[in-house]
């Protein structure tokens, strides 16, 4: 059964903050609000977590995860980004943005495309991950909380409660947070590359 915190979406609860990154820790899979919609998370070196993650949403090895990072510098740890790139970012985080770039030898193996070297990236503009990414001092393997056999991500917590509170460890409840998936931007061939239109505006890219 899982734990269920209710969160305040712009003071965030420290207390609770902390209670849910030693979850995290201990190889939890968690739910979580963003500034797109709620998504599942785990802790980037946990190998049983991530299976599990990947379970809960019915997705294989050839679906790109996503780390979501602190900022821009901690992004560039674990993706290669010309000065071109690193523009865009700048001007786009934080913000409803995925962004697929080619990895660094910092990410691992088992959470790209198996073919391509590749790995999705955010930085969010939510209160409530920004303290939990202060305090877990490290980016956070996550995807979009969409059901299988769904379209649009799950946005009431009591909803997801009732679906996934035997498959995760956490709920985190902020509040609605929207069913409008991020935009996802590829720059892994120098031009970017909008691969999905999301929340995020594309400003004719």
């Amino acid at each position: 059964m899982s734990q269920y915190f209710q969160i305040h979406p712009e003071n965030p609860q420290l207390r609770l903050i902390k209670q849910a990154v030693d979850i995290i820790h201990k190889g939890g899979v968690i739910v979580y609000p963003t500034d797109s919609s709620y998504a599942l998370g785990c802790h980037i070196g946990d190998k049983s977590a991530v299976t599990r993650l990947r379970r809960i949403r019915q997705i294989d090895e050839k679906h790109n995860l996503t780390l979501v990072c602190r900022d821009l510098s901690e992004i560039a740890t674990y993706a290669k980004i010309s000065n071109t790139d690193y523009r865009l970012l700048k001007s786009l985080t934080p913000g409803p943005y995925t962004f697929i770039l080619p990895a660094t030898s910092e990410v691992p193996r088992r959470l790209m495309h198996p073919k391509r070297r590749h790995i999705g990236l955010r930085v969010v503009d939510h209160p409530v991950v920004n303290a939990l990414l202060d305090e877990l001092r490290q980016p956070l393997i996550s995807c979009t909380l969409v059901m299988p056999g769904e379209d649009l991500p799950v946005t009431d917590a009591e909803d997801i409660r009732s679906q996934l509170e035997k498959q995760v460890d956490l709920i985190i409840d902020g509040g609605h947070c929207g069913i409008e998936p991020t935009t996802v931007i590829r720059l892994t061939d120098g031009v970017p590359d909008v691969r999905r239109h999301g929340k995020g505006k594309d400003h004719g890219l």
